[in-house]
């Protein structure tokens, strides 16, 4: 079967329900699944459809383990830098960081984690692969399958290439878990459309 025959959650549907997934069971993912989100990921649009991207899909059991301290040190190495020290200095309330602070801890959970590459350095590769991460999330949501995007850190940057053989012209962009997820899918909290958006001019309502 075809994945475009395969992915048939309404895209509403898919795009309402998406939210970003940060706790995963171990339970593996089929190989096909794994083929079809990346599939739709190469469908998506880039800049003169130069198509800059290049997707490491991780699913070896020894280099997860490898890669998931890297991973938490990367992240706290983020924290460090906006002068966050420590988990006493991130508020219980804040469920959006503790949420990610618990992935730091847990990724190697994740069956597959996806190092989303550009071909090239540079802004333009860049923000090329930023319309195929979008169409891998919710090709993934389209199988009940969970991710999020997040990022590495320079301080880890040249041990994560060494780990999986990354040439070192190649930029790793984002850094995506994926796997079922321990919890649920639904409604995100967003703001309302009509505090970002205008009509016409910048601060004239685009909703009456």
């Amino acid at each position: 079967m075809a994945t475009g025959d395969r992915l048939t959650m309404p895209l509403g549907e898919a795009m309402f329900t998406q939210r970003a997934i940060r706790r995963f069971r171990p339970n593996p993912l089929p190989e096909q699944d794994v083929l079809d989100i990346l599939t739709a990921a190469v469908r998506a649009p880039s800049g003169g459809n130069s198509q800059p991207w290049h997707f490491l899909v991780v699913r070896d059991r020894a280099l997860l383990d490898e890669f998931a301290p890297l991973y938490r040190e990367a992240w706290w190495a983020k924290r460090r830098d906006a002068g966050i020290h420590g988990p006493e200095d991130i508020s219980p309330e804040d469920r959006s960081m503790q949420s990610a602070m618990r992935l730091a801890d847990e990724i190697g959970v994740a069956p597959v984690i996806v190092l989303v590459c550009a071909m090239a350095q540079g802004a333009g590769a860049m923000a090329s692969v930023i319309p195929a991460t979008q169409n891998l999330l919710l090709a993934a949501r389209a199988l009940d399958i969970g991710g999020t995007i997040t990022t590495l850190h320079r301080d880890v940057d040249e041990r994560v290439h060494r780990l999986f053989g990354i040439p070192s012209e190649v930029q790793i962009v984002y850094c995506v878990p994926l796997g079922y997820p321990r919890g649920r899918f639904g409604d995100a909290q967003r703001r309302a459309l009509a505090e970002v958006s205008s009509l016409d001019r910048w601060g004239q309502s685009l909703i009456e």
